[in-house]
């Protein structure tokens, strides 16, 4: 008998699109929709294909946003919670991914970003 978990992590991005991260934003759209086929695909095996969406965070990858202070200032200014995650807070939706809690969950994006992708 299969049976297993796929967490793919997608982005924020891959939702709601982008005009300075083009590449990005299509790349991460393309594997929002891999998520949901995929699930379906593989549903029967017992297996569930989600993902975590993050939003903005503060990465090595958005070290060029946060030393540009106006560009991340409007960021900050776009997340309800007022400020930026850290990585550590994407722990949560990753270990409720990978538990048993979620057998009956499969094809989502958990969104992680301060009710960011709630304010567009």
């Amino acid at each position: 008998r299969s049976e297993g978990k796929i967490i793919n992590t997608v982005s924020v991005v891959g939702e709601l699109g982008r005009s300075f991260v083009v590449p990005y934003s299509t790349a991460k759209g393309g594997l929002r929709m891999l998520t949901r086929s995929l699930a379906t695909e593989v549903a029967s095996a017992n297996i569930q294909v989600n993902g975590i969406g993050p939003g903005y965070f503060v990465t090595e990858m958005n070290t060029a946003i946060m030393n540009d202070r106006a560009f991340y200032e409007e960021r900050v200014a776009r997340v309800p919670a007022g400020r930026w995650g850290q990585p550590d807070e994407l722990a949560g939706a990753a270990i409720f991914l990978a538990s048993g809690a979620s057998n009956y969950v499969s094809g989502q994006i958990i969104y992680v970003g301060g009710g960011l992708t709630a304010s567009f």
